[in-house]
Parts: structure tokens; sequence; C-alpha cells
């Protein structure tokens, strides 16, 4: 038998049955203080798409939104400067940004010297 994960002693369930301050309490200080200052627009209508959610996926831009138990299940595009990046919300997230589960830079790939490179740089030392 598969082990159940637990938030801070909770399950899923228990947390998606808390109210928000209750389960702000169990958040660390960062988190807890962000949810005190209560939603923005644009996090009140993430909410809202969520909870109207049917299954598909729920876009954003709100990358610096808590993660809260509400959200645990749902699909949401979290989007990363050029695309919307698809990720599962799952209990161990709770508590974290949106933003660091969508990295917004990538690893640099060198190739050969494009165009406009200095003379010097195009040739290729021979052995």
């Amino acid at each position: 038998m598969a082990k159940k994960f637990t938030f801070k002693g909770k399950t899923i369930e228990e947390m998606q049955s808390m109210t928000l301050e209750e389960a702000a309490k169990l958040f660390d200080s960062r988190a807890r203080r962000a949810l005190s200052h209560g939603f923005t627009k644009a996090e009140k209508n993430l909410v809202e798409d969520i909870r109207r959610n049917d299954g598909k996926l729920v876009k954003t831009h709100c990358r610096d939104m808590v993660i809260i138990p509400e959200m645990a299940g749902v699909k949401i595009g979290i989007y990363n400067g050029k695309q919307f990046l698809p990720v599962e919300i799952k209990l161990e997230m709770l508590g974290h940004r949106l933003g660091e589960f969508a990295m917004t830079r990538q690893k640099v790939k060198h190739s050969s010297p494009g165009i406009g490179a200095t003379r010097s740089s195009k040739s290729v030392a021979l052995k």
C-alpha cells in the first residue's frame, strides 16, 4: 500500500475543507503574509476561473500568486514570458508561488558563429 502524502499532517480533503485563513496558518510566513493582504483583481479572476473549471487548462499570467488548497488537482497554464507551460497542482506545491514551477530562462545552446560574427571567430582551429 502506497503512503498517502499529507501537508503538515493534513490530507488533501482536510485541506480543501478548511477556510483560507485556517489553511494560511499552515503555510510559511511569506505565504501567510501575502494571503493576509488579500487577492489582487487578477488573482480573484484566476480563483473564479478555477472554480468554474471543467477539466480544461486555466491560463494565467499571475506568477506571484500563492498556491492555495482550492487549486489542488487543477491544470494551470503559467506564462513564462514566451508560452503557457501546463502545470498540474499537487499537494506538495501548497504555499509556493505559481512562478516557481514555470522557469523563465532556458539552458544556453551554443552552435556555430552566426551572421555578423567577426572573421577571427568564424575560423575553426585545425590541429
